[in-house]
């Protein structure tokens, strides 16, 4: 029997893991951190589905769009909507050299818990943040800024 202590820690993991592949630029590794029939959004709203598909994909990103780049990963939660489900809302970004203070985008990953015990991502969506449009609709209509900014 796992506990949420346990069970946060193995999906942090999960999430450090895959940073760890991207800073090697080993798509194999990334793609394990995957269930096979993962759904994979990229920021420019690509679709990608299954683990093959993500591998292959980052195979030819880590050799031209993203090379040399490793990911910038700030947790914002780590939750456990149901049993063997968890949900880790993150701002992230690729980057060259010094981590940005203020990463451009916000990532929802969905992960599982498998047979065996191992978390693993069955669903990723990465979106570009947009912080002189949030900043506008704050102001003009406050109550759609988020609780924590009020």
């Amino acid at each position: 029997m796992t506990t949420i202590t346990t069970d946060r820690q193995a999906v942090i993991d999960v999430i450090d893991r895959l940073k760890e592949a991207w800073a090697r630029h080993d798509a194999d590794a990334y793609g394990a951190e995957f269930t096979e029939d993962a759904t994979y959004i990229t920021f420019v709203g690509t679709y990608y589905r299954g683990r093959r598909d993500i591998v292959e994909s980052h195979r030819v990103l880590f050799a031209t769009h993203l090379k040399g780049t490793r990911l910038a990963d700030d947790l914002l939660d780590v939750r456990f909507p149901a049993p063997g489900a968890a949900v880790v809302t993150s701002r992230g970004d690729t980057c060259k050299g010094a981590v940005p203070k203020k990463p451009a985008k916000v990532q929802t990953y969905t992960l599982v818990r498998e047979e065996g015990g191992r978390w693993r991502i069955a669903a990723f969506h990465n979106t570009r943040r947009k912080p002189l449009l949030e900043a506008i609709s704050f102001k003009t209509a406050p109550g759609l800024a988020p609780a924590a900014r009020r």
